[in-house]
């Protein structure tokens, strides 16, 4: 026999469901196998402990810093350290200037550069490059050192890029260029590519510098916007001389990062970074891009370099005009690349300028105690919801309950721990709390639920038939008691910083799980047990039987009295309607197997599953219905 429609779809829903199980345990497995994740959560502050930064800020004498120049700067501090807002990072002025910056863990080389990242990002053109052979071939010994497993074509594909370089080079390495090798400037320059702003010294200056990971502070303030610029990719080994500013580093609205699509719209598999500019860059790019286009491509005047902190972050070629302010950078970037290329961007302009003057590893400021107190609360919590459950719904919450708190604390879990992995998410004590108040609200939605299936069996509905009308009605009063969660939490996260707005986002993201958990499980397990004789009958500890109903003596009026019928079958709703539909002086149980079988015959025309779903009232009046349109048949036959 086929199956029912809401059976079709329960069986759907629960493949579904675990589809996404498979998906996110699978997802955290290939992290944990790759070593960039871990089945356990990654905890806070708070409860782990990490690294604590003092930095001051770098000022000429007599300088005094402005309040607001303060704020600003430790704002964008936190959004450098802390952009998703969930890593549960601290950042607090500490007395009249310097900067506390707490993080959980030991911070990366990446986000211990991005801290100290803290001048002015600006965009000037390229006036000419070269490589640091010295600095390129001890980047090549180290990669050869830190990688035993390269193969011998590998080692050897790298030795010849070290060679190529050395002959490419003007100068031996033991030789000095001096500015009596290099002709004067032509001509005044005409805009900021224009070569004649390389004078003999600059030339001389561009083929001796050496590049280095840690530029001098001095010469990060020695920068001038309307002079040409030497400085170095620390990541690559090339040195780069640069035209005047084009594009203050202020002018980007916001920077972002995605996968790499073609001209037909088909993926490359690499990522990009989207740069957006305000009304101001965009003009300005789009006159600087313009005129980089017109160069060859190739060439070092066709590119621009992006520098921050007196070094260059990026020197993309520049492929066609931007006149829409979305200038879009390519390189076969990854995920990780492109996201650390656009938090550069995004967060690159500081009002004032930090060094970092010490650094220590502190302790967890509440320790494994709390951690330990905090878990036992979640679990007595998690007892205490099911133990009211059982004791309420009694094998509907062993058959549903039970299971459905399972399957939330698993993606829960899982989510909180993919979080970590790609977002940084931490689990502070806050969290925790938000993570105990969500077992309340996930109860919430099973009593919602249970109790508008108990309201529908009581108005006379078959359990297959209440179990849908009951969810037509709850679904909305669910829906919106977590959109308002929801609300909530979300206010609650762009109002707060710290500790709290961990707790807004758990309690969020419990909103939404909860939501996927009663659609996607629990509705769907009603739905399939609704079908099962135990429940349907209304048996003994069923949670659903006429005792634990709650079905009371009602009076009728004119001193008769009749007991309220609960319908769980088809088969005990035909004998309820055609008890009913006797005469009132009958004696009980006077309908009989007749009563049983006519109710149903009486009304061929309705299909069976509105049949299941309608009450006592609704089944007698289509019986009553059906018999005056037989006697009307009838007395019109007899007139003609």
């Amino acid at each position: 026999m086929a199956a029912s429609k809401p059976v079709r779809r329960a069986r759907a829903a629960l493949v579904v469901l675990f589809l996404l199980l498979i998906g996110m345990g699978g997802g955290l497995a290939y992290g944990v196998q790759q070593g960039q994740a871990q089945w356990a959560p990654l905890l806070a502050l708070d409860l782990e402990g990490g690294t604590q930064m003092v930095l001051s800020p770098q000022v000429e004498t007599g300088e005094e810093i402005d309040d607001d120049q303060l704020e600003q700067a430790v704002e964008i501090i936190r959004q450098r350290v802390d952009g998703t807002g969930v890593a549960e990072a601290e950042i607090a002025v500490q007395g009249a200037e310097n900067v506390v910056v707490g993080m959980p863990g030991v911070p990366d080389e990446e986000t211990r550069e991005l801290i100290q990242a803290s001048a002015a990002m600006e965009f000037r053109p390229l006036l000419d490059a070269r490589f640091d052979t010295s600095y390129v071939e001890e980047m090549r010994i180290e990669e050869l050192s830190e990688n035993p497993d390269l193969t011998d074509e590998e080692r050897e594909e790298i030795l010849s890029q070290v060679e190529a370089l050395e002959e490419d080079e003007d100068f031996a390495e033991d030789e000095q260029a001096r500015p009596e090798d290099f002709d004067e400037p032509s001509a005044e320059p005409e805009d900021n590519s224009d070569l004649n702003w390389i004078t003999p010294e600059l030339a001389a200056e561009f083929q001796n510098y050496e590049c280095t990971r840690d530029l001098p502070l001095a010469e990060r303030e020695a920068q001038e916007p309307d002079q040409p610029l030497i400085t170095c990719n620390p990541d690559t080994g090339e040195v780069l001389l640069l035209g005047p500013v084009d594009v203050d580093g202020d002018n980007i609205d916001d920077a972002s990062w995605g996968t790499e699509s073609r001209q037909d719209g088909t993926p490359t598999g690499a990522y990009e970074t989207v740069i957006h500019f305000d009304a101001d860059g965009t003009e300005q790019f789009r006159e600087s891009s313009t005129r980089l286009f017109g160069y060859e491509q190739g060439s070092p005047q066709n590119r621009f370099g992006i520098v921050l902190d007196g070094q260059v972050v990026v020197a993309p070629n520049m492929i066609s005009p931007i006149t829409d302010g979305n200038a879009r950078i390519t390189g076969g970037y990854t995920d990780e690349e492109a996201r650390n290329l656009a938090e550069q961007l995004r967060y690159g302009s500081l009002p004032i300028s930090f060094q970092i003057e010490s650094e220590q590893q502190i302790s967890a400021t509440l320790g494994s105690e709390q951690l330990r107190m905090g878990l036992l609360a979640g679990i007595i919590g998690l007892i205490l919801t099911a133990a009211y459950a059982v004791y309420q719904y009694r094998t509907l919450a062993l058959a549903v309950t039970i299971p459905s708190l399972i399957v939330v604390g698993l993606i829960t879990w899982w989510a909180i721990s993919l979080l970590g992995w790609s977002d940084g998410y931490r689990l502070s004590l806050a969290g925790i709390a938000g993570l105990i108040l969500s077992i309340g609200l996930t109860a919430d939605s099973f009593v919602v639920y249970f109790e508008r299936v108990k309201d529908e069996l009581r108005e006379g509905r078959s359990l297959a038939g209440a179990v849908e009308a009951g969810w037509s009605r709850a679904r909305r009063t669910i829906l919106a008691s977590k959109a308002v969660n929801i609300i909530a939490a979300v206010v609650l996260y762009l109002v707060a910083v710290g500790n709290v707005r961990g707790f807004a986002f758990t309690l969020g993201l419990t909103a939404l799980i909860d939501v996927i958990l009663v659609f996607l499980f629990t509705h769907p397990l009603m739905q399939l047990l609704a079908r099962r004789k135990f429940f349907a009958a209304g048996k003994r500890f069923s949670g659903l039987s006429a005792r634990e109903l709650g079905v009371d003596v009602l009076y009728k009026g004119a001193g008769r009295f009749a007991r309220s019928q609960v319908v769980y079958s088809d088969h005990a709703a035909a004998a309820v309607v055609g008890s009913v539909g006797e005469s009132d002086s009958a004696p009980p149980g006077a309908a009989g197997n007749d009563a049983r079988s006519d109710s149903r015959r009486d009304v061929p025309d309705i299909p069976d599953e509105e049949w299941a779903s309608m009450t006592i009232a609704e089944r007698r009046k289509a019986r009553e219905d059906r018999r005056q349109a037989q006697e009307r048949s009838l007395t019109e036959g007899a007139d003609r």
